[in-house]
């Protein structure tokens, strides 16, 4: 797990894959998110992790608003690299150290919960092809997550969950620069 990140002011002259690893230490690796943001990172310098993370949510916002069948796929592919919350991880899913740490919490107590959040997960998956639940855990426990996530497939506004997941990672991506910076 990175302990820190680069200093911004070098982030431009770094090479892309060293860009890229600071996307994937931020948000969760994604080929959609690296495709989005090199040109941005190669060519805008940012006075903050901060600006950097708002400009990534500016850029996923617009992919929303474009609705061509390649900016939603793209928009999806980055939105759909977050892992499951409360998943441990397994062999054929992708899990970032710092999620894992994240979603800790989550990951334990009783098996009746885990499997409530699984079914909970399965049901939001297909009511929102595409998109995982994503939400700044920030501490709150696994009934407190499990009641958002079933407002959100209550209310099935999927243009709302897409900004919703947006800002989510957005939030979680600040958290992570405020304690690695």
């Amino acid at each position: 797990m990175p302990t820190s990140l680069p200093a911004l002011s070098t982030l431009p002259t770094q090479p892309q894959d060293q860009q890229f690893r600071v996307l994937d230490t931020l948000f969760e690796p994604s080929p959609e998110l690296h495709e989005l943001m090199a040109p941005v990172l190669a060519h805008q310098a940012f006075d903050s992790y901060a600006r950097l993370i708002d400009a990534v949510g500016g850029r996923m916002s617009a992919l929303s608003a474009a609705n061509s069948s390649k900016d939603r796929e793209i928009l999806f592919g980055i939105l759909g690299s977050h892992p499951r919350l409360g998943r441990a991880k397994a062999a054929t899913e992708h899990i970032s150290e710092l999620s894992a740490k994240e979603q800790a919490q989550l990951n334990t107590g009783a098996e009746e919960q885990a499997e409530r959040l699984r079914a909970l997960n399965a049901e939001y998956e297909e009511r929102f092809p595409g998109l995982r639940f994503v939400t700044f855990v920030n501490g709150r426990d696994r009934d407190v997550i499990m009641e958002e996530m079933r407002e959100r497939i209550e209310r099935g506004d999927v243009e709302q969950e897409v900004e919703e997941t947006i800002q989510a990672m957005c939030d979680i991506a600040k958290d992570r620069a405020r304690k690695l910076e």
